[in-house]
């Protein structure tokens, strides 16, 4: 599915002003269906026309008694793989009458704060971003400009004037060179930024085992699962977990809990993409120093019905859109233990 944005969106690897989605949509014998959407990702070298010819070549009906463990040995891709883990997700709550947080033993998802983004453009024109967004409670700035170093400091400076209040983190997208990670580092925390994600390309982050870090450094091209967790021991001080790269909910969920359990800080993130790729990804909340699901604000015509994202504030996904039974009091039944 192309879904246009409602403004280009810019990184330090180029300008997007759509986004391609893949939707699956899971229907059992009595016409119960769970849906799931994944964005292909290019990092992966996936493109949209990957899981569409690999879901073509899928059997038409999938095994009823299909298990989580099972869909990774239907794809290597992880994009279909993420849209079948979290269909399956969503149908399995409506098929037991219990939300997907109660059946994976989660907190009750209540609304939390999430990053707004600052697409990355002139320092001026990100200015202008911040200025529309003042009042929101969490930026986060896009950098690693064309320009270099000197361009990012200059970019850093005027969303803070433009933003004396808000709260500030960064993502470089492997945008900054080894030469320039200490002034700009050293810049982030003078301008209180509260941490970086991916300054470096992933596989040429060594440096990082070597240098002081001022603000808390996280990982995400470097990390996709919890296989990468041990490649990234000693450079980082974060994660940032993201269900197209890890595959689905089910491996996003372990690798935040073996984060943690590392002493990671944890981030939980997205692609751009709608509501329905985000509902999942919000149960991770309970985990994360850091939540940015602020995808469907980009995104023209959302999912409906979709999550409302006001003032900085994510509230729940409701039941018609993913993963709660649809008796209307099954997301406020049972206990739930801790993550």
């Amino acid at each position: 599915m192309r879904r246009a944005l409602t403004r280009p969106f810019a990184i330090s690897r180029g300008v997007r002003t759509h986004a391609d989605t893949l939707v699956v949509t899971l229907v059992d014998a009595a016409g119960r269906c769970g849906r799931g959407e994944a964005v292909p990702y290019a990092r992966l070298s996936e493109s949209m026309d990957d899981p569409l010819s690999a879901l073509a070549a899928l059997p038409e009906t999938l095994p009823d008694d299909l298990d989580f463990a099972d869909i990774a040995a239907l794809s290597r891709l992880k994009s279909l793989r993420t849209a079948l883990d979290c269909a399956l997700h969503d149908l399995r709550a409506r098929q037991e009458g219990r939300a997907v947080w109660q059946r994976l033993s989660l907190p009750r998802p209540k609304a939390t704060m999430t990053a707004s983004t600052i697409s990355l453009d002139t320092p001026e024109a990100m200015a202008a971003q911040a200025a529309e967004q003042a009042g929101q409670p969490l930026l986060k700035i896009k950098l690693g400009g064309p320009d270099g170093a000197e361009g990012d400091l200059a970019r850093l400076a005027a969303v803070r004037r433009a933003a004396p209040r808000a709260r500030l983190i960064v993502d470089a997208n492997e945008g900054w060179a080894v030469r320039d990670l200490k002034p700009l580092l050293e810049a982030c925390a003078d301008h209180g930024v509260e941490m970086v994600e991916q300054p470096l390309p992933a596989g040429e982050d060594a440096a990082l085992a070597e240098m002081k870090r001022p603000v808390p450094v996280i990982a995400d091209e470097a990390v996709h699962d919890v296989h990468d967790l041990p490649h990234i021991a000693g450079l980082y001080d974060g994660v940032n977990v993201k269900l197209d790269k890890a595959g689905g909910l089910t491996p996003a969920l372990a690798l935040a809990r073996a984060a943690r359990d590392e002493g990671l800080s944890v981030m939980i993130g997205c692609m751009l993409a709608s509501s329905l790729a985000m509902a999942p990804a919000f149960l991770l909340a309970p985990f994360a120093q850091w939540v940015d699901l602020d995808g469907p604000l980009w995104i023209a015509e959302d999912e409906e019905p979709r999550m409302r994202i006001e003032s900085g504030i994510i509230s729940p996904p409701s039941a018609a859109l993913w993963g709660r039974a649809d008796a209307p009091d099954a997301a406020a039944t049972g206990q739930a233990e801790g993550p």
